[in-house]
This record gives C-alpha cells, sequence and structure tokens, in this order.
C-alpha cells in the first residue's frame, strides 16, 4: 500500500547571532528579540488548522519565552537546538533535551545542531533522542561539502538520521537559502518533485528570516526578501504543498525508517 506524502515544515528557534559572523555587533538580548518576533510574526501560519511543524528550540531561548514555547507545543513538535546557538559542549545534547521537556511540558526525541554540525549518533542517542536532523546532503561552498552522503532517512544504530531534503540528482538543496534567492515558481516545482520522488520533504527556516533583517548589514543573499514579503512567499508554499502532502512533525518522517 502506498504511503501518503510527508511534509516536514520546520524552523530553527533560536538566538539571532548570524551578524556576528559577519563582525556586526548584536546584543543577546537583541539576537533573543529578533527571534522572538520572527515567531511571533509566524504565529498565525503555526495556527493554521492543516500544519503541524517542528520548532527546533535553543533550551536558552525557550527558557526567556516559556508561555510562548509551550503554547507552540500544544499543536506543534518541539526538537532541541542543544542549549546556545553560538557555543556547544557534549553535554549540551542532554541538558537540553531535559530543559526543553520542562518548559514545554512535552517528550523530545528529535535533535538538529545548529549550523548543521555533525555529532557521533552514540552520543545523540546516549542523549535520549530517536532522530537527528542535522544533514544536508550537498555542498555549500564555504561551509560542507555532503554529497557523498544519503539524501533520505537512514538509520545510524539507534539514531535515525533524518537529511533536509535535497533534489534527486542533482541535490539542489530546498533549505532557507534556496527559498528566498530562488524564483518561487522553480523553488516550487523542485519541492513537487522531490516530495514525488521521496515520499516526504524536510524543509527548514528560521523565525528571524520574517522580520526586518536589512539594518545588520548582512550579504545580499542572506537578507534577500525578508520580512513580511517573505512570510507572504511561505505561505504560498503552504498553500501549494497542502494538496499534495500531509503537513507533520519530523519525528513522523523518522517514523517510516523504523
Amino acid at each position: 500500500m502506498t504511503q501518503a506524502p510527508l511534509i516536514g515544515l520546520s524552523f530553527d528557534v533560536e538566538e539571532f547571532d548570524l551578524p556576528l559572523e559577519y563582525g556586526r555587533v548584536i546584543s543577546v538580548g537583541e539576537q533573543l528579540s529578533a527571534g522572538f518576533r520572527g515567531l511571533r510574526a509566524l504565529r498565525p501560519l503555526l495556527d493554521t488548522a492543516s500544519v503541524r511543524s517542528t520548532l527546533f528550540t535553543t533550551a536558552f531561548f525557550a527558557l526567556q519565552y516559556p508561555e510562548e514555547i509551550r503554547a507552540l507545543a500544544s499543536r506543534h513538535e518541539i526538537g532541541s537546538h542543544t542549549y546556545h546557538h553560538g557555543r556547544f559542549a557534549d553535554a549540551d545534547l542532554l541538558r537540553s533535551r531535559l530543559t526543553l521537556e520542562q518548559v514545554s511540558g512535552v517528550p523530545v526525541t528529535g535533535l538538529r545542531m545548529p549550523r548543521l554540525k555533525r555529532v557521533a549518533p552514540a552520543l545523540v542517542e546516549a542523549a535520549g533522542y530517536q532522530y537527528d536532523s542535522s544533514l544536508n546532503p550537498t555542498w555549500v561552498p564555504g561551509r560542507y561539502d555532503h554529497r557523498a552522503l544519503p539524501r533520505v532517512p537512514v538509520r545510524h544504530g539507534g539514531i535515525i538520521e533524518v537529511p533536509v531534503s535535497v533534489t534527486p540528482r542533482l541535490r539542489v538543496p530546498l533549505f532557507w537559502l534556496a527559498f528566498k534567492n530562488l524564483p518561487y515558481s522553480v523553488y516550487l516545482r523542485m519541492a513537487l518533485k522531490t516530495l514525488e520522488t521521496d515520499g516526504h520533504l524536510a524543509l527548514y527556516f528560521h523565525p528571524w528570516e520574517f522580520t526586518d533583517i536589512s539594518a545588520y548589514r548582512l550579504p545580499a543573499y542572506l537578507r534577500r526578501g525578508d520580512g513580511g514579503a517573505l512570510l507572504h512567499k511561505l505561505e504560498r508554499l503552504v498553500k501549494d504543498l497542502s494538496g499534495a502532502g500531509e503537513f507533520v512533525g519530523m519525528a513522523a518522517i523518522a517514523a517510516r525508517c523504523q
């Protein structure tokens, strides 16, 4: 029996520390408030009855906005984005999961590492997770080259790795930067083809993208189409994909690899 296509819409809920990589000064308070403004801008979309997503959240962010995270956890999956976005120690895997479960009131079974850092599956499993969605199986110049790694979910011991989606064959990434910079019709066509081929999509964005980040003087490819214009584009994508598959948490995609 053919299984229904699944669409994993996910957001990395975090401190907006990206400007620091480009020598811009931004306080921790401003990093947090930018992320929170973006999350609030997304609420109408996240409150849509047909949409379920995964919010990979840093424990530090969740502790600053516990009521917002608890409210979102009533209908969306909460995953771990470790403890802080800008620094990491192995102990943060467990510490962040326990903190997020305490704040949200729901089990946390999934992990996405900040900046898609690779962590040994044994460490992820030991910290109590069931899946890891920290792999972008493509080439991003200056960041990583993972074109030789699997495009679809695969088990590593007790952990299921759920890569973010790239197109078949050419492995064109469908992550946030592609959505911002490619013509919408091209992106939608690639997303639908990938959904048809793989039976699922795993997409990810950041709440701070849906705020005005023009003041931070970031490269054009990072700030292009931010704020309300990008939100309208995402709303359009959700509408156009809604007839092709079911929006689910990433754990549902991982479960198909059981």
